[in-house]
């Protein structure tokens, strides 16, 4: 029994073999990529570029900075980063390369080429060198992880002495009554919002089901401290829709 366990993992509500789940997940983001910034969009009403800018904030790019930002899909956030640096160097890094593609379409990539590096790369076994990033990013990517305590390890080896851990992930609410009435929106309205803007309906389904899924903020906190961080804190948003987490590699 403990080594059927040791061996499955989550895919929403469902359990799966864990050598299967990195398969099933770019399934869902290639099916979604070229629909996933206005499903964003549709899904948080908007909200999650409000979220977005308060990781900026917190994080407070400084110019010269090198970003890793890990499942970084269409670049939304290293984008951000840029611009808010001045000028830097980002690594967007995906598991999914058509989420890579879609980013590159975009305006801002053209504008900021010499500054972005697309590679495709898994969170759990990063393809760099220890010690060569100043900031990790990962924005709604970590709950997608096979073992998200292994990608939060890779973030420690990546980060230069100094360095910055930031984690974006829909979270848990902690009033009871807030929770179902968010439980409710997410699980009857969003899958519907996929099958009418993505025309899929079961990728929106794993996604509502894998925020539920994932641990709660102090759980997910221990998770940041037991990779080596230190300085550890989080800071919830929309009364803990989403949450940020951030940590330094001292």
């Amino acid at each position: 029994m403990t080594e059927q366990q040791d061996n499955t993992t989550h895919f929403g509500f469902q359990d799966v073999p864990e050598n299967e789940k990195a398969g099933r997940v770019q399934g869902v983001f290639q099916s979604v990529a070229s629909k996933y910034d206005i499903m964003n969009d549709a899904m948080s009403m908007g909200i999650h570029r409000i979220w977005k800018d308060a990781m900026m904030d917190w994080l407070a790019p400084r110019p010269g900075q090198r970003l890793l930002d890990v499942a970084g899909g269409t670049g939304d956030i290293s984008f951000r980063f840029l611009k808010r640096a001045g000028h830097g160097h980002a690594t967007v890094c995906d598991l999914t390369e058509p989420m890579l593609v879609e980013g590159r379409k975009r305006a801002e990539a053209d504008a900021m080429a010499d500054q972005l590096d697309w590679v495709v790369g898994d969170a759990m076994a990063l393809p760099f060198a220890d010690n060569s990033f100043d900031v990790y990013t990962i924005s709604f990517g970590i709950r997608n992880v096979t073992r998200p305590q292994e990608a939060l390890n890779e973030a420690f080896r990546v980060l230069k002495p100094g360095g910055r851990l930031m984690v974006l992930e829909f979270s848990q609410i902690p009033n009871d009554l807030m929770q179902k009435v968010y439980d409710l929106y997410s699980f009857n309205i969003i899958p519907r919002m996929g099958q009418a803007i993505a025309g899929d309906r079961e990728s929106y389904q794993y996604l509502v089901e894998s925020i539920r899924k994932f641990p709660d903020q102090e759980t997910f906190l221990g998770m940041v401290r037991a990779a080596g961080f230190e300085n550890a804190k989080y800071r919830n948003l929309t009364m803990g829709v989403a949450c940020l987490h951030s940590g330094w590699k001292i």
